[in-house]
């Protein structure tokens, strides 16, 4: 069942639609950009692009919704008869699902009657700001394991339950094997994983009994937590105990879990007492607080896991809790139909935006395939991929190269048109094939956990010089 979240917004855009309705202004036509800056990460997957989608299909306020309006003694009751029919009529184009996306890029553009516009903005950057965060974080994660299986563990660590089913989905983009949220292997027919925990050890007599009556219950399916007493003095040798028992009845063992302790030199020492016991095909899985560096630093030192349970520091991206994704104007359709370009100035360049109704171009070389740059382009910017194309840095402009032999790809694609979906979202495995393919697109460089090469994120000419316009316009003492 899909939930009617009209309501879930920041009372400023309420207040600011009721400003626009009342000033007659109800249906000029407005652009908007959702874009993230610069905070530290080299690149971001993005997602939430199909809860977008749910939301604007299904925005609309019911007779409570009314009354809790009239209650707050702000709006008066023609607005509100007008609110009871508020849908929403504009056009969205948006980054598909696990796209790599980067600082100041569009992934969602807007273009709607002001009201319209405005009155989404809380719900597209709760949504989008989320799970792009999450998905980001699992990327590099999954990146940092090196081909080894990433199980999403971190439902419980989440913050609430739309945090824990979301996330989930957001790493399964991002790249994950799995999840152990059985509601979000329902909702999105992804697989979900899962062992047992300590306490199943303790429920028992002692580790024997315990890993008997597991492999009893799950013969085809055992893996065996081994660290709640001793790991290699006790949970390895009645790892491997009950491990023979299951071959002689005609089973084979999934293999063992790590949750605590020297990963890697428990990793290695159980690796190596299950090969000399003949269960070379049985895996060595690690939990327990893990995140991308830890991952990288365990395969650095040797340690033979095979796949990892990462938690709460990927459901909760805990070293950047927050994406800093905004929403800006960037265009008035004016009363000859001509578009206004808007644009925020600030003392912090950072905060300065790109004005216009603007696209993404990626560039990838015609022989490798590879991504080379990206151009934030005005919409009727045309290019020939004949003709040699030179790109600058909209900061530093002396920073330039000259493509040659290259192609171009449109990065935003319609979602809606006049209110109408017009794009089928595909399904989330699709989506994180489709997050795999493009990251296949990038250098390794650019992809690097430590110090990263910077991916060059350039400005069209047509939209720098219509930046320095506005500008100088805006400020003419620059």
């Amino acid at each position: 069942m899909i939930r009617n979240l009209s309501m879930m917004t920041d009372l400023y855009q309420l207040t600011m639609m009721y400003g626009y309705y009342k000033h007659g202004m109800q249906n000029n036509v407005a652009v908007f950009d959702l874009f993230f800056r610069r905070n530290g990460i080299s690149y971001a997957v993005a997602a939430g692009l199909e809860q977008v989608i749910e939301y604007i299909r299904n925005i609309h306020m019911d007779a409570n919704d009314i009354a809790y309006l009239r209650s707050l003694n702000l709006f008066d009751e023609e607005f509100l008869d007008m609110l009871i029919n508020f849908r929403f009529t504009g056009d969205i184009d948006a980054m598909p699902e696990g796209s790599i996306v980067f600082p100041n890029e569009p992934l969602v553009r807007v273009k709607a009657p002001i009201m319209e516009a405005q009155f989404i903005e809380t719900a597209l950057l709760n949504i989008v700001n989320h799970q792009t965060l999450i998905a980001t974080k699992a990327s590099r994660v999954v990146h940092a394991a090196g081909g080894g299986g990433v199980m999403e563990f971190g439902l419980r660590r989440a913050q609430g339950p739309d945090a824990g089913i979301y996330g989930a989905r957001a790493a399964i983009i991002g790249g994950c094997i799995g999840t152990s949220n059985v509601l979000t292997g329902q909702m999105y027919e992804v697989p979900a994983m899962g062992t047992h925990a300590h306490s199943w050890v303790m429920s028992f007599p002692d580790e024997i009994s315990a890993f008997r009556a597991y492999a009893k219950t799950f013969p085809d399916q055992c893996l065996l937590l081994v660290d709640t007493y001793d790991t290699l003095k006790s949970g390895m040798p009645n790892a491997i105990k009950v491990f023979r028992e299951l071959r002689a009845a005609g089973h084979e063992p999934m293999g063992i879990r790590l949750d605590s302790g020297d990963l890697a030199y428990l990793s290695k020492q159980a690796r190596r007492m299950m090969d000399e016991a003949g269960f070379e095909n049985a895996k060595v899985v690690a939990s327990g607080d893990l995140d991308e560096e830890v991952i990288w630093d365990l395969r650095a030192q040797g340690a033979a896991i095979d796949t990892w349970g990462v938690g709460t520091k990927m459901i909760t991206s805990a070293d950047l809790p927050a994406l800093g994704g905004v929403y800006k104007m960037s265009g008035e359709i004016g009363p000859d139909g001509a578009l206004v370009p808007k644009i925020k100035v600030s003392d912090n360049p950072v905060k300065i935006t790109n004005p216009g109704m603007k696209t993404v171009w990626r560039i990838y070389g015609k022989t490798s395939g590879k991504a080379l740059a990206d151009l934030i382009a005005l919409e009727d910017d045309t290019f020939d991929t004949e003709k040699p194309l030179t790109i600058f840095d909209p900061t530093e402009t002396w920073k330039r190269m000259t493509l040659r032999d290259y192609t171009m790809r449109k990065l935003l694609v319609p979602i809606f048109r006049e209110g109408r979906q017009v794009y089928a979202a595909p399904s989330l495995m699709d989506i994180q094939h489709y997050c795999e393919s493009e990251l296949d697109t990038f250098w390794e460089e650019y992809k690097r956990l430590v110090k990263p090469h910077t991916y060059k994120v350039d400005l069209s000419d047509r939209l720098y010089d219509l930046k320095k316009k506005l500008l100088n316009e805006a400020r003419p003492e620059f």
